[in-house]
């Protein structure tokens, strides 16, 4: 997929931040001044002062001749990284991967990423109305390359958007300092009559290398898409990650779980087909207000992550190593075999078939030998645990209200606060063989989303409270 990046270009950076935080300042012309040589130099000013003819670079003795009782605000060498930061941080429910561009901009890699706003346009859009939501004079250009979507962002009063394989033709006419280069080189060019990057980007290039070096034809490889320019994420993507952007804000949990559907399934599918399975996955919402959260909406959701942050090799013959033609008798599955019983000894492998009982304890038999066939199918209408215990142990329940699922339970001195529960499924004892009560199944998951089979036995019947076990362990 051809690559596509936005850069992001904060014009007052800095001062748009203090006045976030200082609403006084939004209507005075201010500067943020740092000590240099024993004077006080201008590194940062607001749109007001900046109206007024004050300038970064410029002495703040000067900038107060301009303009009588300016305000002048003590600087800070790390505001601006800082500040960075915590921007591409938020921009990252646009897009995975986004680097800081110092002093005063962001790139962000949007490969893939602007079909989901409805195209380049429409994406680079949303993305500037937020930022200048928050109060932050921005600008923005999207692109095949960094080097011309920086360009156009910074030197073009109106273009934000360079169609794909356009980079070249949009360069033309913008001033060379348009490609990142330093400032005795920008100012050799302009010496030289050479003030738009069409007077030379045609020249030899043994030329330009003499004359201005290998920078220059770096940069200008970079902008056109000759040579690949890598940036430093501040949060390395996970390889394996499906986003979903919400056209709404997410309020109930109903949207929440429709989009966890979604990206599971998206996610999920992209594992089988490259042969994968996953140990350990995060689920992120992105709130509208900037922060990050796993359940509260809030002020509303408006994008979903879900992450694959543990991913193994899943091959296919681990799942086909009962099916085939061979099954039992495959060469593999007796080497399996042979090297589990020389760790734990033969008599510990067993192999049990379905029996022709209802009662969970009678349901399963032992089989005589691996080459054993079933007389019956296994019962599977209803879940059954991977772990049934030889006999159910007593437990401690608290119920609401007779015939419904228990609230908590206690087993082996730990307390167990049920969430969800699903039931009952009543199992008549088998009369002809025994008398005794019935059971009412329930399978419940607790807080820590464990999953066990547990019941009751028999009806409760005046005062007398029926007993409650615990049979076994879902995965």
């Amino acid at each position: 997929m051809p690559k596509r990046f936005v850069t992001i270009w904060f014009r007052h950076l800095k001062a748009d931040w203090l006045s976030r935080r200082q609403p006084e300042l939004l209507h005075i012309p201010f500067v943020l001044a740092f000590p240099d040589h024993g004077r006080m130099i201008v590194t940062a000013v607001n749109r007001i002062g900046e109206n007024e003819g004050i300038n970064a670079g410029m002495a703040v003795a000067d900038a107060r001749a301009i303009v009588p009782g300016l305000k002048v605000i003590d600087d800070k060498t790390e505001w601006s990284v800082k500040l960075l930061n915590s921007l591409a941080k938020y921009c990252i429910r646009f897009t995975p991967c986004v680097a800081i561009d110092e002093p005063d901009g962001l790139i962000l890699d949007v490969t893939g990423c602007a079909h989901l706003w409805g195209g380049d346009l429409l994406y680079i859009t949303a993305i500037l109305n937020r930022f200048k939501s928050f109060g932050y004079d921005v600008k923005a250009g999207i692109a095949d390359t960094i080097g011309a979507a920086w360009a156009i962002t910074r030197f073009h009063q109106s273009e934000m958007v360079i169609q794909k394989d356009q980079q070249s033709y949009a360069l033309l006419f913008l001033s060379p300092a348009a490609l990142r280069l330093q400032q005795d080189t920008v100012e050799l060019l302009y010496k030289l009559g050479l003030t738009q990057i069409r007077n030379f980007i045609g020249m030899p290039r043994s030329v330009l290398k003499r004359r201005f070096g290998d920078h220059l034809l770096q940069r200008l490889d970079q902008a056109v898409g000759q040579e690949e320019e890598r940036i430093q994420p501040v949060e390395e993507p996970q390889p394996y990650h499906e986003w979903l952007p919400c056209p709404e804000l997410i309020l109930s949990r109903t949207g929440i779980e429709i989009a966890l559907q979604k990206l599971l399934e998206k996610l999920c599918s992209r594992l089988q087909h490259e042969q994968k399975g996953v140990r350990q996955v995060s689920f992120k919402c992105y709130r509208i207000d900037g922060k990050i959260q796993q359940v509260e909406p809030d002020l509303g959701i408006e994008l979903f992550l879900l992450e694959a942050n543990k991913v193994e090799e899943l091959l296919p013959m681990q799942e086909k190593l009962w099916a085939g033609n061979n099954g039992l008798h495959n060469v593999k599955f007796s080497e399996l075999i042979d090297r589990i019983a020389n760790r734990i000894g033969a008599n510990n492998i067993h192999r049990y078939l379905p029996d022709e009982h209802y009662w969970p304890e009678r349901s399963i038999r032992l089989a005589s030998s691996i080459d054993e066939t079933a007389t019956t199918a296994w019962r599977v209408d209803k879940p059954r645990p991977i772990q049934l215990l030889t006999q159910p142990e007593r437990i401690e329940v608290s119920a609401p209200i007779p015939d419904y699922p228990p609230m908590l339970f206690r087993y082996k001195g730990k307390l167990h606060k049920i969430v969800k529960a699903d039931g009952p499924e009543r199992i008549e004892r088998e009369w002809w063989i025994e008398e005794g009560l019935h059971r009412d199944y329930y399978s419940v998951e607790d807080e820590d989303g464990c999953r066990y089979w547990l019941f009751r036995s028999g009806h409760y019947a005046g005062d007398k409270n029926p007993q409650w076990f615990i049979h076994g362990f879902f995965a």
